[in-house]
């Protein structure tokens, strides 16, 4: 699958319209499992088995609704395109519906070198390349999608050379290590590539319940006010791993509304997403900051710590969105 070290021969830019730890976040790496147990090139289990590819998720479904553009990685020529296929879960669609068409409408871009970038999942209608073309580094190539073989809006792009896998994060990397190689990405963008196991999506403070689907809708970014009928915290958290406990408090003026902590995952997660809160009391909430404070904890250390806050009569201070 991986090729023998050497230099890498060609440098990428960051293939989507977004930056990372703000409006998209990496869901998962290439698998470097071999005939084993998947793991990504830090031996970590953002992966899954057989898993070709990274995945660049953006925040939510309206975001992807709104339009994030797919952008070429490096200079290069396109070989194939495909377009047409429905912007729709496979969890909706079935496998059967998508067979060989995994990787949804896509666009496939040869470079110098023997490299190869694909580009997965675009939006129905968006290709806006065609086989034969020329194509400079950041043009718009598609837009991010829903189709074929995914259940959240991303792209998979999978980088080749000479026809075999390689990992853009760990380019050459020795088999069976955890660490090595080079990456593929331009120098400037890997400090905002630094590698998380485990990260959060969305996080806000709302004034009524919402579900992670009102959230992917882009719900829950209502402002709080002395009259809201609640005040409540929720987090989507990504990629975590089997034994993290995670913690969430909400506090306010007055101290802490709320505190929760949830048993220790009994499995890895793709997805978890929690909410809690506190009813308006009798005489409304009164002035002051508000906020929220989530935390996944491995094995006795934090790997996640995030926190938002906003303020009750006067402006906002903080997000209060996803």
């Amino acid at each position: 699958m991986f090729p023998a070290p050497g230099r890498a021969e060609v440098v990428l830019d960051w293939p989507v319209a977004c930056s990372v730890g703000k409006t998209c976040e990496i869901q998962h790496y290439v698998d470097h499992g071999g005939g084993g147990d998947a793991k990504d090139f830090r031996c970590g289990t953002v992966t899954y088995k057989g898993h070709n590819g990274t995945d660049i998720r953006v925040l939510t479904m309206a975001d992807e609704r709104r339009g994030v553009d797919i952008l070429a990685a490096a200079p290069g020529r396109v070989l194939r395109v495909r377009d047409g296929m429905d912007d729709v879960s496979v969890a909706v669609l079935g496998h059967d519906a998508i067979k060989d068409r995994d990787c949804g409408n896509a666009v496939i871009i040869a470079h110098a070198d023997g490299f190869q970038t694909d580009y997965c999942h675009m939006a129905k209608g968006s290709v806006a390349v065609k086989p034969g073309d020329s194509v400079k580094v950041d043009q718009v190539i598609g837009r991010v999608g829903l189709s074929g073989d995914t259940e959240f809006p991303h792209l998979h792009i999978t980088v080749r050379h000479d026809g075999r896998v390689v990992d853009p994060f760990a380019y050459g990397q020795p088999e069976g290590a955890c660490a090595g190689g080079t990456s593929l990405w331009r120098a400037d963008l890997q400090p905002s590539l630094a590698y998380k196991n485990g990260t959060v999506l969305n996080f806000g403070l709302a004034p009524t319940a919402v579900t992670v689907e009102q959230v992917d809708d882009g719900a829950g970014r209502d402002p709080l006010a002395p009259d809201s009928p609640a005040v409540l915290a929720y987090v989507r958290a990504i990629d975590l791993r089997r034994g993290d406990i995670q913690r969430l408090v909400v506090t306010g003026p007055g101290g802490v509304l709320v505190d929760r902590s949830e048993p220790p995952l009994p499995s890895n997660k793709d997805q978890v997403f929690m909410g809690i809160g506190r009813r308006r009391p009798p005489g409304g909430w009164g002035p002051g900051i508000y906020a929220a404070h989530y935390t996944v904890t491995r094995d006795g250390a934090a790997v996640v710590d995030r926190s938002v806050e906003t303020r009750i009569g006067s402006a906002p201070t903080g997000p209060s969105g996803p």
